[in-house]
């Protein structure tokens, strides 16, 4: 990564995409303190965020949470849905019901209590990507950070998801950040889009203003690679603008 500037702010729905190899995994994983960058420096809330062990990285874990991209390999399937969501509630040591907080994060994104009581093998692909969801927001953090949460899942399923993460944000004032390679899903979610091409943010505007008018030739590969664009996706596009981009 060369010279990256980004800045997240609370209830902002930022996409970030660009092709394979273009750096977007790297600034996930510096983002979540897996990994330290080679320079410069990595702040929330005016503290400095560097990889550490989870005790020194308790407050950041709490502020800070990730959606995976593949929920069905990262729940443990020994464990209730119960279980999954109230464990980051007891690692971290939030002061709460862990039990009556991870029933009020499956409500918030649409799941009753009766989910509570499964096992994963026993949710379907959308379902297991809500509860991913409801654990990452059950510490009601600041900022979640998400790596393709809606690959491998159906068009209705998908704009489920979408509908849910967009409610989550906007009635909470949690920031999110997603990573992804198909401008079409972040259209459909996100308010500013960032283009990554060799390790550097190439593009950071409105979804919509990016849509209407690309720069930068990674801009361009990425919509021509998109086969069609919701109508729903830029609400402030005719359907002829549209059209031509597509």
């Amino acid at each position: 990564m060369h010279d990256i500037d980004l800045s997240l702010y609370p209830g902002e729905r930022v996409g970030l995409v660009g092709v394979s190899g273009s750096g977007k995994t790297t600034l996930l994983r510096a983002l979540l303190a897996i990994e330290a960058p080679d320079s410069g420096s990595i702040t929330c809330q005016h503290q400095p965020v560097r990889p550490g062990s989870t005790a020194q990285l308790r407050w950041y874990r709490r502020a800070v949470q990730y959606i995976p991209q593949d929920p069905a390999s990262s729940l443990d399937p020994r464990m209730s849905v119960r279980a999954l969501v109230s464990e980051p509630l007891i690692r971290l040591h939030v002061d709460c019901d862990p039990g009556e907080r991870a029933r009020e994060a499956l409500a918030q994104v649409g799941l009753d209590a009766p989910f509570l009581d499964r096992q994963p093998h026993q949710l379907s692909g959308g379902q297991a990507q809500r509860v991913a969801i409801a654990r990452a927001i059950a510490t009601r953090p600041r900022f979640l950070l998400a790596d393709e949460p809606l690959s491998g899942l159906d068009l209705p399923v998908r704009a489920q998801v979408i509908s849910v993460m967009k409610n989550l944000c906007d009635e909470s004032g949690t920031g999110l950040l997603m990573v992804s390679h198909d401008l079409s899903v972040v259209a459909q979610l996100c308010q500013r889009t960032l283009v990554m091409d060799d390790g550097n943010i190439v593009e950071d505007r409105p979804t919509a203003e990016l849509w209407r008018n690309p720069r930068h030739p990674a801009t361009w590969a990425l919509i021509n690679a998109v086969t069609q664009l919701p109508r729903c996706a830029l609400p402030d596009c005719n359907a002829a603008e549209v059209e031509a981009l597509v």
